[in-house]
């Protein structure tokens, strides 16, 4: 099994992440999430994927969600104007983000991660 994984290489919280499927024998795509920043397209896929609430994607503690002020407009705002605001800037993006065939994990919790090792 090969997975999508979009990491910000600065992030410690992703460098932990990238440790963990190295030593769990993951074999893994590595995307830089803002090089490479995901589509509307596929963030709508991964969302409906994921079965997550599509706050679930943003990275509600990164600076430019909070200069955005996006606590109080993302509620006003559509689906689709949600995935095409995610699409503008990977910093917006929730990272790490793990794709699978049939699964999408975003942020790193190990025990949710323990499933890759199969």
């Amino acid at each position: 099994m090969s997975v999508l994984f979009l990491e910000y290489p600065k992030c410690s919280t992703c460098k932990k992440a990238k440790a963990w499927l190295e030593a769990a024998g993951v074999s893994f795509v590595d995307r830089h999430i803002v090089e490479q920043n995901p589509t509307a397209e596929e963030l709508q896929q991964w969302h409906k994927k994921s079965g997550l609430p599509l706050k679930k994607f943003f990275n509600t503690s990164g600076m430019l969600y909070k200069e955005m002020q996006l606590k109080d407009k993302l509620p006003q705002m559509s689906e689709a104007e949600q995935y095409d605001l995610l699409a503008t800037n990977g910093m917006l993006v929730k990272r790490p983000l793990i794709i699978g065939e049939d699964f999408v994990l975003t942020g790193f919790k190990e025990a949710e991660w323990e499933r890759l090792k199969a």
